[in-house]
């Protein structure tokens, strides 16, 4: 039975990554030329270089054959790790489909992959009812987009997280196909993170094509 996405499951979500945070700050400490945050100092890599590094595509996902198959594919950047998830997790009109974490690429966030059912509901329906079936959001801007062929709606909001007592920037975009809708989300830890993971995020969206 499909489990609905809620405040309980993004509250345990949080604290996986939160977890994951504190371990990386302990072995940072221990560590030669690291800062308190676990991240390099300021002068060993400029954000310029981050970026860079976050674009490179390190393969692709949702053709058959791939870490997870889906009704559309796209690139991921160099080190991010996709998996196909197999427990049913629903938000709105769409269900959890895969998981594209950004650890191995040095940031605390995932790029995760929704997909639905074939039905009427264009692209803005379907991430407006994605959204909304988010507890805690705000301040959301939707514009159109298009990429390889597809006409889609992406979406940027705030996100009120209860965990860390602040709020945080998402972002997402839709597109529907003969074989249904799907949802690409960026979430991450804070809104450093998230920022940091933009790069992938927007490399994802302009090489959308369907499968």
């Amino acid at each position: 039975m499909p489990v609905r996405a809620g405040n309980s499951w993004l509250r345990m979500a949080h604290a996986a990554l939160l977890a994951s945070v504190l371990t990386g700050c302990s072995e940072a400490a221990e560590g030669d030329g690291s800062t308190g945050s676990g991240r390099p100092s300021a002068g060993a890599e400029t954000s310029a270089a981050r970026d860079e590094k976050a674009v490179r595509s390190g393969g692709s996902v949702g053709a058959v054959g791939s870490a997870c198959e889906l009704p559309v594919t796209f690139d991921t950047a160099k080190s991010w790790k996709a998996e196909a998830v197999q427990a049913p997790l629903e938000q709105g009109p769409v269900t959890l489909a895969c998981e594209i974490d950004a650890k191995p690429a040095g940031n605390i966030g995932f790029l995760r992959v929704w997909a639905g059912e074939p039905g009427d509901a264009d692209a803005r329906t379907v991430l407006k009812a994605f959204v909304a079936a988010e507890d805690g959001v705000s301040g959301e801007k939707f514009s159109a987009f298009t990429a390889g062929g597809l006409s889609g709606v992406k979406v940027e909001y705030l996100y009120a997280s209860e965990l860390l007592e602040e709020t945080k920037k998402e972002s997402a975009f839709a597109v529907t196909t003969a074989d249904g809708p799907v949802v690409v989300h960026l979430g991450g830890l804070d809104t450093e993170e998230h920022e940091e993971m933009l790069p992938a995020y927007e490399l994802a969206r302009r090489t959308l094509r369907t499968s």
